[in-house]
C-alpha cells in the first residue's frame, strides 16, 4: 500500500485544497500522471503521481481543505487490499492511525513530506471516504471542467453537472461558468462544502454574523486569498508605505510603441504593450538606483544583485505575481512574451510555485479598468512596488502654449524602513526620463 499525500507545493503553502480528482477509484495510475488538482496558496497546480499503482481508495474528497501531509489517498495492486487495510470512519482518523508507517515513505511520494499529527478530526470529512468506495457521488460520474472552472464554480455556487462545456471535448471552462453565474443572477458565492474546522477556525454551522443576519452569507475563502489577506495585512502593520506620484508625458512613448510593434510584427514577434515598456524602464532604473532594489526582513536590510520583476495578476481567486527574473537583462520584446505567457498560465493554474517567487520589485497595473492612479500594497519583503494608472489625454503647457499630450501617473509605494524618501524620488525622476525619452529603454 502506498499513501499519496497532500504536497508542499510551494514555500509558503501550510494547507491545500482538492480542486479535482482526476483519477477514479479502481484505475490504474502509473509514475507521472496527473492524480489530482490542488489549489494551494498560490495557485490550482496538477499532483502527478510518484509510483505505480491502483487508485483503490479515495481519503479527502474534492472541496476538502487540509494540511500537508495529510493522506488523501490510497495506491494498492489492485485487489483491494489497501483500502480494506485503510481506516474508514474519517480522513481526519486516517491521518492519526497512519503516523508512524507514513513516515517511513519517501518524501516525495505524492509530492507529500509526511503526514501531520492532528489533535481532533476535521469536521465534515466522514462521507470522503464513502465516496471513495465507489458512491453514485464519486468521480466516476463527475462533469469534465478545467480546475480553474471547478475553483470559480465553488466560489460563484454553480453546479456543474447544470453547466455545458464548450471547451475541447465538451469539456467545461471558466467562461461556462461565468455564463452559468450570470444567468442564474449569482453575484454572491454560494456557501463552500464543509472545510475542516482547523482550517476556518469556525463553528460547523458557519460563522455568527451570517447566523444572525439572514442577508448575509459567509463567502469560503480561497487558498490564494488566505495568504494574500495574511501578507498584505502584515505589509501595512509593519512596514511603513510613503508614496510618490509622477506624471509621466508618454506622447512619444506610445508613437514608439508604434513603430515598435511594426518592426517586431514584421519580424514575427510579439506585440509589445505600454506596460511591458514600463516594466523594462523599470528593470533599467533599478539597475542604476540599487539602493530601491533591497527587502528589509527580521530587522535587517539585504542588497539584491539581481533584479527580478513581479507582474501582479489578478485571478477570480485572488492575486498572484508572476516573476520576471533578471528582467535589466532581457529586451523588451522578451519581456513581453515571458510576461504574456506567465500571466496565462497563471490564469489556467498552471504555473508554477518558483515562478512566483524571488521577485525583488513589483509593478501592479489597474489602467486597463480605467484607472488614473492609485497606491498599492507593497509584497513583503520587497521594499517597493509601482503602481501604474491609465494612459488619457490632458491639456498641458508646452513651450508656453497649450498642447495636448498622453500623460500617465505612476505612484510608488516604498518601505521607508529601507527606502529614503530622496532615493524614492530620484528612481521616479530617473523611471519618469526613460519613460519620456524611450529610445533610452532599448539602448
Amino acid at each position: 500500500m502506498t499513501e499519496i499525500h497532500m504536497p508542499r507545493l510551494s514555500d509558503t503553502m501550510e494547507e491545500g485544497v482538492i480542486s479535482a480528482w482526476r483519477k477514479q477509484v479502481g484505475e490504474q495510475i502509473n509514475r507521472g500522471d496527473v492524480v489530482a488538482d490542488i489549489e494551494t496558496d498560490k495557485a490550482v497546480m496538477e499532483l502527478e503521481a510518484y509510483d505505480d499503482g491502483v487508485l483503490e481508495k479515495i481519503l479527502i474528497g474534492e472541496g476538502e481543505t487540509v494540511p500537508i501531509g495529510t493522506p488523501i489517498g490510497l495506491l494498492g495492486d489492485g485487489s483491494g487490499s489497501a483500502a480494506e487495510a485503510a481506516p474508514s470512519e474519517s480522513p481526519g482518523s486516517a491521518q492519526q492511525s497512519s503516523g508512524e508507517t507514513s513516515g517511513s515513505q519517501p518524501q516525495d511520494n505524492g509530492g507529500g513530506s509526511g503526514p501531520t499529527q492532528q489533535d481532533s478530526a476535521p469536521a465534515g470529512q466522514g462521507s470522503a471516504a464513502e465516496t471513495a468506495n465507489g458512491s453514485q457521488d464519486g468521480p466516476r460520474n463527475r462533469p469534465k471542467a478545467s480546475p480553474l472552472a471547478r475553483a470559480v464554480a465553488r466560489e460563484k455556487g454553480v453546479d456543474l453537472s447544470t453547466v455545458s462545456g464548450t471547451g475541447p471535448g465538451g469539456r467545461i471552462i471558466r467562461v461556462d461558468i461565468e455564463a452559468a453565474a450570470e444567468r442564474s443572477g449569482s453575484e454572491q458565492p454560494a456557501a463552500a462544502p464543509t472545510a475542516p474546522a482547523a482550517s476556518t477556525g469556525s463553528a460547523a454551522g458557519g460563522s455568527p454574523a451570517a447566523e444572525e443576519d439572514p442577508d448575509l452569507e459567509e463567502i469560503p475563502l480561497s487558498s490564494i486569498r488566505k495568504v494574500t489577506a495574511k501578507r498584505l495585512t502584515e505589509s501595512k502593520q509593519q512596514a511603513p508605505h510613503f508614496y510618490l506620484t509622477s506624471a509621466v508625458d508618454v506622447t512619444d512613448l506610445v508613437s514608439f510603441r508604434a513603430d515598435l510593434n511594426e518592426r517586431l510584427q514584421a519580424a514575427g514577434g510579439p506585440k509589445v504593450s505600454v506596460n511591458d515598456l514600463v516594466v523594462k524602464a523599470c528593470a533599467t532604473a533599478l539597475r542604476a538606483n540599487p539602493s530601491v532594489n533591497v527587502s528589509f526582513r527580521d530587522e535587517k536590510l539585504f542588497q539584491h544583485k539581481r533584479v527580478h520583476l513581479g507582474v501582479a495578476v489578478a485571478l477570480d481567486s485572488g492575486l498572484v505575481v508572476p516573476v520576471i527574473p533578471d528582467a535589466d537583462r532581457k529586451s523588451v520584446s522578451e519581456i513581453a512574451a515571458e510576461g504574456r505567457e506567465k500571466a496565462e498560465r497563471a490564469r489556467d493554474g498552471k504555473l508554477k510555485p518558483d515562478e512566483m517567487s524571488g521577485s525583488t520589485f513589483s509593478v501592479s497595473n489597474l489602467g486597463m479598468f480605467g484607472i488614473e492612479e492609485f497606491s498599492a500594497v507593497i509584497n513583503p519583503p520587497e521594499a517597493a512596488i509601482l503602481a501604474v494608472g491609465a494612459t488619457r489625454d490632458e491639456v498641458q503647457v508646452r513651450d508656453g502654449e497649450f498642447a495636448v499630450r498622453k500623460m500617465l501617473r505612476l505612484t510608488l509605494s516604498a518601505d521607508h524602513r529601507a527606502v529614503d524618501g530622496a532615493v524614492g524620488a530620484v528612481f521616479m525622476q530617473q523611471l519618469t526620463g526613460l519613460l519620456e525619452d524611450p529610445i533610452r529603454i532599448i539602448a
